[in-house]
């Protein structure tokens, strides 16, 4: 069942990412809005775009969750793999996703300040070769 729905899912999110997927639901809206006056803007007419919109929606949030979640699984392995393959590396964030929040803030900011610091030698060399 997992993979028929995995296949399922990558192929929905496919079609429904797609520009023709756009255009056919702009033109259900447009078509909505254009038969509003033939129903008199009534309650039925305003039900069926909103109980239609709703089910679209519900059904959706779980495809892109399961897109998303197969996607970020293959990101971290290929993550993974270059922590594991390059040489210098910290191997100790391999299982970074496993962190708590406290932990992650400060690899964040430790991040930050190696960034911060790479910046500047990075301004002082342009400026070095500017003059």
């Amino acid at each position: 069942m997992n993979e028929a729905f995995r296949h399922f899912a990558s192929k929905i999110s496919k079609i429904t990412g797609s520009p023709w997927a756009f255009v056919t639901a702009t033109s259900i809206i447009l078509f909505w809005i254009i038969s509003g006056p033939i129903f008199n803007y009534s309650n039925t007419w305003q039900l069926m775009i909103n109980t239609m919109t709703t089910v679209v929606t519900f059904l959706m949030v779980f495809l892109i969750q399961n897109t998303q979640n197969r996607d970020t699984k293959a990101v971290h392995i290929k993550l993974d793999e270059l922590l594991r393959t390059v040489k210098g590396a910290r191997n100790n964030l391999i299982e970074v996703e496993n962190m708590s929040d406290e932990e992650l803030e400060l690899k964040h900011q430790e991040f930050k300040k190696l960034h911060d610091k790479a910046e500047l030698i990075l301004i002082e060399r342009r400026k070095k070769r500017s003059r």
